[in-house]
């Protein structure tokens, strides 16, 4: 039984994987991911998500226009998104967790407890 629905909006191929081989430890996560932020927010018109793991700095559009896209849509302000980002400095942490994260991954970060990071960040128990 699929208990998280998650997004994950990356443009690098290799951390795509990284997360998806990390995230398929946990069988109560269904993972969906999109390689940029324009396909991230098509995927979400089309199919809901319980969360969203954004990169920081991707190309097309990054992580702040895909958070404002998904702010000013009805059907998706909801959504918490949580942030990946190389950044780890105290106070990049605390600019995107005041620009509305819900919860900020550093890189790197452990793919073996990732699953259970994202799930604290929701205040959800694993199922």
């Amino acid at each position: 039984m699929v208990i998280l629905k998650l997004l994950y909006v990356e443009d690098a191929p290799a951390l795509r994987e990284l997360v998806e081989f990390s995230l398929a430890l946990d069988p109560d996560i269904e993972l969906r991911t999109a390689a940029s932020g324009a396909e991230g927010l098509r995927q979400l018109e089309n199919e809901s998500a319980d969360a969203v793991l954004l990169d920081v700095m991707m190309p097309d559009m990054d992580r702040p226009a895909v958070h404002a896209a998904m702010r000013s849509d009805p059907d998706l302000k909801a959504i918490p998104a949580m942030f990946l980002t190389a950044r780890a400095l105290p106070e990049e942490v605390v600019r995107l967790m005041a620009l509305g994260a819900t919860g900020v991954v550093t890189k790197p970060f452990d793919p073996t407890t990732l699953a259970r990071d994202i799930r604290f960040m929701l205040g959800r128990a694993h199922g």
